[in-house]
Formats: structure tokens, sequence, C-alpha cells
């Protein structure tokens, strides 16, 4: 009988692994099993990949180096073999080695980094800005200048209820689809001035490099110029109460074009 105690375990083991297999990647979301950060479809998003690898990369090689030279020293040195540890003690080839060598790496690792930070805070000269407000559990939109100027809406989880609560298939946008997006146009600086009206929330979509707190009574920006059109998902990512699950974000990336006659639609539609 003993034998036989795992076997309801393996089997939903064997069965979670089937739906997995089943499941399909995220539309401008995550892909499945994936474990890297994304590439994303802006500037802002490709340096944040390239940096994570970079300093993965240098952090990689400082262990492999560190802890080879300490167990090769450990084997080859041991006290079985009658070595006799050697003394360091204010020696000067040492203290400026392991001064020196760790301040060129922080820099080499800081110049980029910084770089990076820096762009991403340069909200200036954009051609579009929009105000998004975090609320206990939805996003709302109001476009504060360009072609949609007045143009303002709630965005809510669209994710039909008997999929939350039943026992419905999953879509594979289950909980980042939403009834209203946010539509921006391709190759333009958008900025994202982020407030909210309760508590501390997070606007935060990975494809577009983006995430910035939403905190009361305070008015931060942000901003991503995507290269591609398509529609990007992301998330609340400030535990913001009992339904923070429930509040995605989608941002649809058109032509000017397409703006342009979203925009008149928008307008039209507010004006009835």
């Amino acid at each position: 009988m003993k034998k036989l105690r795992g076997l309801p375990g393996i089997a939903a083991f064997i069965g979670s692994t089937a739906v997995f297999a089943q499941t399909g990647d995220m539309p401008g979301g995550p892909r499945v099993a994936q474990v890297n950060l994304t590439p994303g479809v802006t500037e802002i998003a490709a340096d944040i990949y390239w940096l994570h690898w970079m300093m993965l990369i240098i952090c990689t090689v400082i262990f492999v180096g560190v802890f080879g030279v300490m167990f090769y020293s450990i084997w080859a040195h041991r006290k079985s073999k009658g070595h006799k540890a050697s003394v360091f003690h204010e020696h000067l080839g040492v203290e400026v080695a392991w001064t020196v060598i760790p301040f060129i790496i922080v820099i080499a690792m800081a110049l980029p980094a910084t770089k990076t930070v820096v762009a991403m805070k340069d909200t200036s000269s954009a051609d579009l800005t929009i105000k998004a407000t975090g609320y206990q559990w939805k996003w709302g939109y109001e476009y504060l200048d360009g072609p949609a100027k007045g143009v303002s809406f709630l965005s809510n989880l669209a994710t039909p209820l008997d999929q939350i609560m039943g026992d419905a298939e999953k879509s594979n946008t289950y909980l980042m689809e939403v009834d209203q997006e946010m539509v921006v146009p391709v190759g333009k600086k958008i900025r994202v001035v982020v407030t909210a009206a309760d508590v501390i929330h997070s606007w935060y979509v990975p494809d577009l490099g983006v995430k910035q707190d939403a905190i009361p009574g305070f008015l931060r920006d942000t901003w991503f110029r995507a290269d591609k059109t398509g529609t990007f998902r992301g998330q609340c990512a400030e535990l913001c109460g009992q339904n923070h699950a429930f509040m995605p974000i989608v941002v649809r990336v058109v032509s000017e074009e397409d703006f342009a006659t979203w925009s008149k639609e928008r307008k039209t539609l507010a004006a009835k």
C-alpha cells in the first residue's frame, strides 16, 4: 500500500504538465516557460534586456573566478600535503589589486546602467501626454493633449467571471484583458503621468520597458516610444488590496492614421 500513496500526486503532476503544454504564449505578454526578461518593443526595454545580460555575465565570471581560485587553493595547498598558509599582511600589491579591480568593475557596470536610468527619466519633448490614475481595482486614462485631447475612460478587467470563479476554459489572455485599451500611435514619444486615487499602485508594461509607481497625492511620470504596432500587456505591480490580481494594463499601439480615426470616434462618442 505504501507504494501506491504517491500515485495521486504523480497523476496531478502529469495532469498539470499536460495543461501547461497546451497553454499558448500570451499575445503582447509573457511566453510559456519564459524565464528571461523580454527584449520589448522600445529602445529602453532593449537597453534593460542588454544590461540584464551584461550584469549576469560579469557576476558569473566573478563567481567562477573567485570560487575557482578558492576551491583550487583549498585542494592544492591543503595541510595534509604539508603546505603552510602564506602571510599577506600589509602586502601592497594585494591591497592595491583588491581595491582597484572591484572599483573598475563597478564603474564598468554603473556607466551604462546610469545612462539607461537617466534616459528612462527624460520625459521632455513628448508627442503625447496621457494621465493614468490607479483605482481599486482598475485604471483610468485621460488624454491631455494631441488628437485625443479630452478623451477619458476607465479600463476594467474583461475576463469573464466563469473563467475566474468557475470551471470554464481559461483563455491565453486570462486576467490580462480589458474592456477599453489605452491606444497610442507608433513611433511617438508617449509621456504617461501616473497617480492614484486611493492606495499605491504601479503602472507596469514589460514590453514597453515601463514601471512607475502611482502614489496618491503625487504626479509621477514616465515615457515610452513603441517601435512597432501591436497590443502589449502588463499589470499593477504593487500589492494594492484584495483584487490586486485583477488590475491589468493593455496598451494598443497603432499607426498614426488609425490613432487619428480612433481619437475622432472617441470624441464623437463622448459628445453624445
